[in-house]
Formats: structure tokens, sequence, C-alpha cells
């Protein structure tokens, strides 16, 4: 897939890749994050907002500063503390 040139189609991919080689590919991504160039570009200017909000005091969250980013699951004791 990424060896090649031009790539592969997704059919390609899909009868061509092994088990294992998905696997090593799911690790990586599970590591390293999203392949999506646009998701980590986005990472990376809300990480600099987010320097910019806490040097200025602010209490800001980095995933205030994702808009096309699906926070990740609250915790029951902070749900429960917000919600009181």
């Amino acid at each position: 897939m990424l060896n090649g040139v031009g790539g592969s189609t997704i059919a390609e991919a899909k009868a061509t890749l092994s088990y294992a080689e998905v696997l090593a590919w799911v690790a990586y991504r599970d590591k390293h994050g999203s392949l999506n160039l646009m998701r980590r570009t986005e990472l990376a200017a809300a990480l600099i907002a987010l320097q910019v909000n806490r040097s200025g005091g602010g209490k800001a969250e980095l995933y205030d500063f994702m808009p096309h980013h699906v926070r990740p699951g609250t915790q029951l004791e902070r749900a429960m503390a917000e919600w009181a």
C-alpha cells in the first residue's frame, strides 16, 4: 500500500493485506494517532491555542480548540461533580 508510488485502491488493499499487517497498522494508529493530516494540523493548532490560553490565565481544555474532535468520555465522579 505505502510501498508503491501510487498506493493501492481500497479493494486491492483489502485483498492483499494480511491480518497481522492490519493489526500492526492498528497498533501504530493507537500509538501515534490518526493518519489524517488535517486532524494532526487541528491538534497542533489546538496545542498552541491551549498554551496561549493557559499563559493568559485561562482554564480551557484542549478539546475546546478542536471543534471536529469527539470529546472522550467523562469519568463518573467528574460528571457527578459537574451535575450537582
